[in-house]
């Protein structure tokens, strides 16, 4: 059926019909009339001499020059072959047996249906039709469905930038920028900018000065950081995201990394929730708050556990073991600053920076933290388990080039090192452990790649006896240490 409006009708067709309340409409565009209810006028032209005839149609109008398609009452007449339909007239201006030109698309002989003569019945056939369409459809439900049509996600841009809708070339991860934009702002309150001023005086006679960040994880005033933000410091000024600021004290250095804990006199603090670090896998998304350089305050930058177990030696001499690799930007000032999974938990605390490199940050895993930030709530002086020994992790490479039983486990040697990797007098040698032993399990637990031993070891504190697997000339023994003080000085 032809949808195109008829240019050659008159301006009034159809409005002196008492059913046709449609008007003509000037802008050229498609715009059928509504369809009025199924009578008498409906009919189903049954095939006659022609078998293509057979055709949906719609009676013309009675009055002259009714536009079709308009529902417009009519007298239906023999005369017409079932093959009438509307369409545009044939070559010389009329079809064949039809109107002039003038009134294309108009019967001149309304037509009157035909008796059917045989074959199938019209509910036959409106069945056959609708089983038809529905099989079609499901069809192609199907194969869309398998082409996994349903399952992509439909992406949106602005059209304000006269940017075309759907010509996305990169799409937007959703969840993902969900997760940073949630995990900020649950936790970015909590997060403090520390202004130090230090012992030393610069050229024109004044104390040094730096810049780091912290994060309260104690709504009394209990804030964790970086043991070289503050050392070394006099003055402390705590400066927090909505403005406010506070006078801080040192109130302990961590003796086993690069942490330290700074208190305010404050009450009623926000707080950052605190995770758990050995969870973490690689590729998973991190975000590191903190205040980059000083001077952006209480940046957020997004990335990935790059890698686990990571050592590193900074500027100190002082050598990090068990990092937290990630390719979130971290700069100078961001130190102290935590490093918060996709739910806003603290899994760390942010360190370090490779200089020599892009994308390279370290951070101290949050369960290493966790001991010492219970001992600062309880007033306790910050401490760390001792055991006395120098030792190797095993690794497959390691097991091999110095052949070893076990590709797992902490090796006891002071590798090339002059002396006895066990230090005379300490727990280690009370406990009966010597050189070239193999410490496969503390209290049952493995040691392996993912629980090295000393991240194994600072879960427990100073006098607590602990249960080592020993391997030792191919034999497992069982020897049990209670753990002293880790001295200031190593």
């Amino acid at each position: 059926m032809n949808d195109q409006p008829n240019p050659d009708a008159p301006q009034g067709a159809g409005s002196s019909d008492p059913l046709d309340d449609t008007q003509r409409i000037e802008v050229p565009r498609y715009a059928p009339a509504p369809d009025p209810r199924p009578d008498a006028r409906w009919a189903w032209a049954s095939p006659g001499t022609e078998p293509s005839g057979e055709r949906w149609y719609q009676p013309a109008p009675t009055e002259p020059g009714g536009m079709p398609g308009t529902g417009a009452p009519s007298s239906e007449a023999p005369g017409t072959t079932a093959g009438s339909q509307w369409g545009p007239p044939a070559a010389g201006g009329a079809a064949a047996g039809g109107p002039p030109p003038a009134a294309w698309g108009q019967p001149t002989t309304p037509v009157q249906p035909s008796r059917r003569r045989g074959g199938p019945g019209m509910g036959t056939i409106l069945v056959a039709s609708l089983l038809s369409a529905v099989l079609a459809s499901g069809g192609t439900v199907a194969v869309l469905n398998q082409a996994g049509a349903f399952d992509r996600t439909v992406i949106t841009t602005g059209t304000g930038t006269g940017q075309p809708v759907g010509q996305q070339t990169t799409p937007l991860n959703i969840d993902e920028s969900s997760a940073v934009i949630d995990a900020a702002a649950k936790v970015s309150p909590a997060v403090v900018k520390i202004d130090t001023v230090g012992q030393g005086n610069d050229v024109f006679g004044q104390g040094t000065s730096g810049v780091g960040s912290g994060v309260i994880y104690d709504a009394n005033g209990w804030i964790l950081t970086n043991r070289h933000v503050v050392a070394d410091a006099n003055t402390l000024t705590v400066e927090l995201k909505d403005g406010r600021q506070f006078d801080g004290r040192v109130y302990g250095i961590d003796t086993l990394t690069d942490l330290a804990i700074v208190k305010v006199d404050a009450t009623d603090l926000p707080t950052a929730p605190i995770g758990h670090s050995d969870g973490l896998k690689v590729g998973q998304l991190v975000i590191a708050i903190g205040s980059p350089l000083g001077t952006y305050s209480f940046s957020v930058t997004s990335g990935i556990v790059s890698g686990e177990g990571r050592n590193i030696q900074v500027d100190s001499g002082q050598r990090i073991n068990n990092l937290i690799q990630t390719d979130a930007a971290i700069n100078p000032g961001n130190s102290g600053g935590p490093l918060v999974d996709a739910t806003g938990a603290v899994v760390g605390i942010n360190t370090a920076v490779a200089t020599d490199s892009s994308g390279i940050g370290f951070a101290i895993p949050i369960d290493i933290a966790r001991p010492i930030m219970d001992q600062a709530v309880r007033g306790e002086a910050l401490a760390r388990p001792w055991i006395g020994i120098r030792f190797v992790s095993i690794t497959l490479q390691i097991q091999k080039d110095q052949n070893l039983p076990v590709g797992d486990g902490a090796w006891v040697s002071s590798n090339g090192a002059s002396g006895s990797a066990v230090v005379p007098d300490s727990p280690a040698a009370e406990a009966g452990l010597q050189d070239g032993d193999i410490i496969t399990a503390i209290n049952g637990t493995k040691v392996d790649t993912e629980h090295p031993l000393d991240a194994l070891l600072v879960q427990y504190a100073p006098n607590n006896t602990i249960v080592l697997d020993v391997l030792r000339d191919g034999q497992t023994i069982q020897l049990n240490v209670t753990l002293g003080t880790r001295p200031g000085n190593l």
